[in-house]
């Protein structure tokens, strides 16, 4: 503990002897360079600080699209990745294969698990038809344009 109080004194009275001898040492011209230096400080600071928060705004706003954009593609499902990654369960909740009183835990929610599969199917169906009626109407716009001359 002594050499930890020791070796504080020590850089205590080294760094005072030495800044009493270097502003002891100074000359006129080496003040008006410190005075220089700082009053530049002072005034280039406010610019410096705007120039930085600028550069910083820009590179958080670009990190920010990019993230956006990646969760924006992950939210976005087009009816084409629709139709071929959703899977229709199948309609394994058929009436006839249980007893009368036998219900289980695993029978709960059956019919909103039925109605959920009837609205998937009937949206698909509804996109697949509104798809191949603009696919049509696009067929006809060409076919239109070959057909009426000016």
């Amino acid at each position: 503990m002594e050499d930890i109080a020791h070796l504080a004194t020590t850089l205590g009275d080294r760094f005072t002897t030495n800044l009493k001898s270097t502003l002891d040492n100074m000359s006129p011209q080496k003040w008006i360079r410190v005075i220089i230096v700082a009053g530049a400080y002072l005034l280039l600071r406010p610019y410096l600080m705007k120039l930085g928060g600028r550069a910083q705004m820009a590179s958080y706003e670009e990190e920010h699209a990019t993230t956006e954009a990646e969760h924006a593609a992950k939210a976005k499902i087009s009816p084409n990745e629709l139709r071929g990654k959703v899977r229709i369960p199948d309609d394994t909740d058929s009436e006839g294969d249980e007893e009368e009183g036998a219900s289980t835990a695993t029978d709960w929610g059956k019919k909103a698990r039925r109605r959920q599969r009837d609205m998937i199917k009937k949206l698909l169906e509804a996109e697949e038809k509104r798809l191949q009626e603009s696919k049509e109407e696009e067929e006809d716009k060409d076919i239109e344009e070959f057909l009426i001359k000016d």
